[in-house]
């Protein structure tokens, strides 16, 4: 696990409760030195504060979410109160969770549990195909025709929940509980499902447009069946 954040007594202290909690962590002061860390050695989950020296969170998390070695590993952002933007934004750059500022080192922990569970693939799922689309789960894997597409974990988290949903319109409420587990739905939350999905859909290409927007309800995906 690794924790980016340049005030040494946050950072230590996110560092003693994590590895109370029996995980192994790698600190880090600067958004530069997060960055060849993170590329190095891939953790498990990264902590990232947004206000950091040399590069802040937000282009960190920007760069993360592009590299192929790096896009998939669970981020948590941690913000300062009433930063709400700073949260938006955060959350439409593919983190998957913020803890605001000050916080508890209770809830961190809670959090990063939560967002490993929900990130851990499926042993022995099978493959589903939709049209050009194909989902292995198994392998945290989509494929459109055949040709590979690098998705987030979020995005594939996303695209999975409408697959299994088969065709079933699935509110932007199931989604944030599904995907993103939370158990409430937010404007700050709403708005980044929307993000998600237009971004899924771009990916996606052409089988992108298998994504309807229900107006009023939320989202589903067409099947040929």
């Amino acid at each position: 696990m690794l924790v980016i954040e340049d005030e040494p007594d946050i950072r230590d202290l996110l560092a003693f409760h994590l590895e109370r909690e029996g995980y192994t962590v790698t600190k880090s002061g600067t958004g530069a030195e997060g960055l060849r860390l993170a590329r190095a050695a891939p953790p498990d989950l990264i902590l990232l504060d947004l206000m950091l020296p040399e590069v802040d969170g937000f282009e960190v998390c920007r760069r993360l979410r592009q590299d192929p070695v790096t896009h998939a590993v669970p981020l948590v952002m941690l913000t300062a109160r009433g930063d709400e933007v700073d949260r938006v934004l955060g959350l439409e750059l593919g983190a998957d969770d913020y803890v605001v500022k000050p916080f508890s080192p209770r809830e961190v922990v809670a959090r990063v549990r939560a967002v490993l569970r929900r990130s851990r693939p499926t042993a022995g799922t099978t493959p589903v195909t939709v049209g050009p689309l194909q989902i292995d789960a198994a392998a945290h894997t989509v494929s459109v025709d055949g040709v590979a597409v690098n998705l987030t974990r979020r995005e594939f988290d996303l695209l999975r929940a409408l697959v299994e949903a088969g065709g079933r319109v699935l509110s932007r409420e199931f989604l944030l509980d599904r995907v993103w587990g939370y158990t409430a739905a937010g404007e700050i939350e709403s708005r980044t499902v929307d993000v998600h999905v237009r971004r899924l859909r771009q990916k996606l290409g052409p089988a992108g447009q298998r994504i309807g927007t229900v107006t009023g309800v939320g989202y589903r995906l067409e099947r040929d069946d």
